[in-house]
Order: structure tokens, then C-alpha cells, then sequence
């Protein structure tokens, strides 16, 4: 009995501990002013693969743009692709303009209150759910990110892959059982916090960490192989051959991206995909050429392959400029700036300059 007690006073100093820290150490973010479940919401989407500050400037202009979810509701998914553009992962986007009808037009404006329920919209998993249902509604319901997962491996130095079925529930498990009931919502963004800034991937500074004490991977000095990961298969190679068409009247034409494939919802120039990369000539002789293209003139704009590296994917690009052609183009180089892209293509022209 006195054992159990023991730990049962160990881990709730753990709780208690990281509590404090978080008072002393955390960040003033935007999102932390509010419990609005439609801002913690949108900042918890926004930050999904998604350092803090690159996701702060999206998250005001979201903010500004679509002050509330019926706001965003009534959007175009065109406009929140556009206003998404650069963060990638654009899944994210069009989940959240669907989770945001639904709330709007199906629920009546309001979120909902509960874990489970959360979970049924588009875009919301556990973690997310876990997030708004433990800040907003008060619900003793872990979440576990990438920086749980650290700061967990690391104190109780666990070895199960936190990417495989036994580590995911086990590391779930455990997160639950640490959570502060009735502080669930700050416990859990400063275990959050705590990772982000003080249990770092890389050279945490354990000399000075409040919980090294404690820290098992510290004792036995593991700090560095904790959390395990299971490397995942090689990334998938990828050789995008784009034409950029340029009429006599300057205008260049834009297709949407409707397949269920990286991109989707975005827009691009017209596209040439191969295996391998392919010469002038073999562009010309390919069956997917247009037909605008084969007689006119062919300027290669990047000699080098522009390499774009995805979670899974690595695309080579290159950039054809199409022009002296005999065909009409329909869009103006206004049109072209006013649609999301990927950041392979915003990339391509902020060079161009049109």
C-alpha cells in the first residue's frame, strides 16, 4: 500500500511541478487569451505540423478575416485554400472549412461540448479533441502530441515506439493517468509548452530542468534516444515537368488540382508528370502535351531541378515558359495571384516576377 501511495505522490508532483513551470515560463500566444472553442479550434488546426511561429501570422489573419466559425462557414473553399497558402497540408483547410458548415449550419453556431463528440467532425482527432474539450469545456482528457510524447519517454524513459499501435495506446494511457482533473486544460498545455521549450528534441538543457530529479532517461542517460521512432519507408521520388504558357496578350493559363493527391483544391500550371526527368524532346513527343504547346517556343526557366520534400513525397520540378504561341490563354497573371498554389509553384513566382 505504501508503495502505491508512494507513486501515486510522485507522479501527481510531476503534475504539480509542471504546473508551476508553465506559470513561470509560458508563452503569451494569441490564442491563450480566450476559451472561445472556435479559436482554440482554429489555432489547434493551424498548428497540426506547424511550428508556433509560423502558425501565429495565419492564425491573426484567419482571426481577422473569419471572425467566428459562421464567418468561416460562408467561405469559398478557393479563399481559405488562398489564405492557407504556405502551411501546407492542405487537408487541413478544406476538413476545417467542412467542420466549420457543419457547426454553423448543422449545429446551430455552437461546438460541441464533449471529447467523443468533437471527434466526429471533420479534421478533429483525439488530440485536437482533446485539446478544445480539456481547455474549454474543462474535460480531464490528455492530449498527446510530439512534445508528450517526448517529455513522457524521456521522464519515465520508455522504449515503445511512439509511431506503432502498443506505444500509441500506452503512451495514451499514461498520459491519462497523469492529467490534473480539475486543471486539465492548463495541465495540458504545460506539458505541451514544457516540451516545446524546456524537453527539446535536440540539446534539451537538463542541468537546469525542474524534473531531473525524477527524469529516468536523465539517470540513465537515454535522453537522446528518447522518444523511439520507427523510421518510415523511403520517400516516394517525383518529377513534375510544368508548362507555363504565355500568349501574345501576356495572359497563361491555371488548372485546379480536383484528383485525390497532394495539392488538392490548389492550383497550378499545366503539368507533366513522369517518372524521371525528362528532356525537350521527349516533353514534345509526351501524349500528354497540349496541343498549344508543340509548336511553340520552349525556354527551360530552372536548369536545375527544384526539389520540394514532403512527408512522404520529394518532388523535382522544372519549369518550361511556353510562349510565341498562336493560341488564347484565358487567365490574367492577377487571376493567378489570387489563387491558393502550392508552395512549389509560390515559390516559382516570386522568381518570375509577372
Amino acid at each position: 500500500m505504501c508503495a502505491f501511495a508512494c507513486i501515486f505522490v510522485w507522479m501527481n508532483n510531476f503534475g504539480i511541478q509542471l504546473l508551476k513551470w508553465y506559470d513561470e515560463n509560458k508563452r503569451d500566444l494569441p490564442w491563450r487569451q480566450t476559451k472561445n472553442p472556435y479559436t482554440v479550434w482554429l489555432s489547434e488546426i493551424i498548428l497540426q505540423q506547424t511550428r508556433v511561429d509560423q502558425g501565429i501570422p495565419y492564425f491573426l489573419r484567419f482571426v481577422e478575416q473569419y471572425p467566428n466559425v459562421v464567418a468561416l462557414a460562408k467561405a469559398h473553399e478557393d479563399e481559405v485554400l488562398k489564405l492557407w497558402q504556405g502551411l501546407g497540408y492542405y487537408a487541413r483547410a478544406r476538413n476545417m472549412l467542412k467542420a466549420a458548415k457543419i457547426v454553423a449550419f448543422q449545429l446551430g453556431g455552437t461546438f460541441p461540448t464533449t471529447y467523443k463528440e468533437l471527434c466526429q467532425l471533420p479534421g478533429i482527432g483525439p488530440y485536437t479533441a482533446s485539446a478544445i474539450a480539456s481547455i474549454c469545456y474543462n474535460e480531464a482528457t490528455a492530449v498527446v502530441d510530439g512534445n508528450v510524447y517526448r517529455v513522457l519517454a524521456r521522464f519515465f524513459d520508455i522504449d515503445l515506439p511512439i509511431n506503432q499501435p502498443k506505444g500509441i495506446k500506452g503512451f495514451q494511457q499514461l498520459a491519462q493517468s497523469l492529467i490534473i482533473s480539475n486543471e486539465p486544460g492548463t495541465y495540458n498545455q504545460a506539458l505541451m509548452e514544457f516540451g516545446a521549450l524546456q524537453c527539446t528534441p535536440k540539446n534539451p538543457n537538463c542541468l537546469r530542468c525542474p524534473l531531473n530529479d525524477r527524469c529516468l532517461a536523465f539517470a540513465n542517460n537515454t535522453i537522446e534516444m528518447r522518444p523511439i521512432k520507427i523510421k518510415a519507408k523511403p520517400a516516394r521520388a517525383r518529377f513534375f515537368h510544368y508548362l507555363i504558357p504565355i500568349d501574345k496578350n501576356q495572359k497563361t493559363l491555371l488548372n485546379q488540382r480536383t484528383t485525390a493527391d497532394i495539392w488538392q483544391g490548389l492550383y497550378e500550371f499545366p503539368l507533366i508528370e513522369a517518372t524521371h526527368t525528362l528532356s525537350e524532346q521527349e516533353l514534345k513527343a509526351h501524349h500528354d502535351l497540349p496541343a498549344w504547346a508543340q509548336d511553340a517556343n520552349w525556354t527551360l526557366f530552372n536548369q536545375e531541378a527544384v526539389v520540394h520534400r514532403l512527408s512522404h513525397q520529394v518532388i523535382n520540378a522544372y519549369f518550361w515558359i511556353v510562349d510565341d504561341m498562336d493560341e488564347t490563354m484565358p487567365h490574367s497573371w492577377d487571376f493567378v495571384h489570387s489563387r491558393g498554389v502550392s508552395r512549389l509553384v509560390e515559390r516559382f513566382l516570386h522568381k518570375f516576377k509577372r
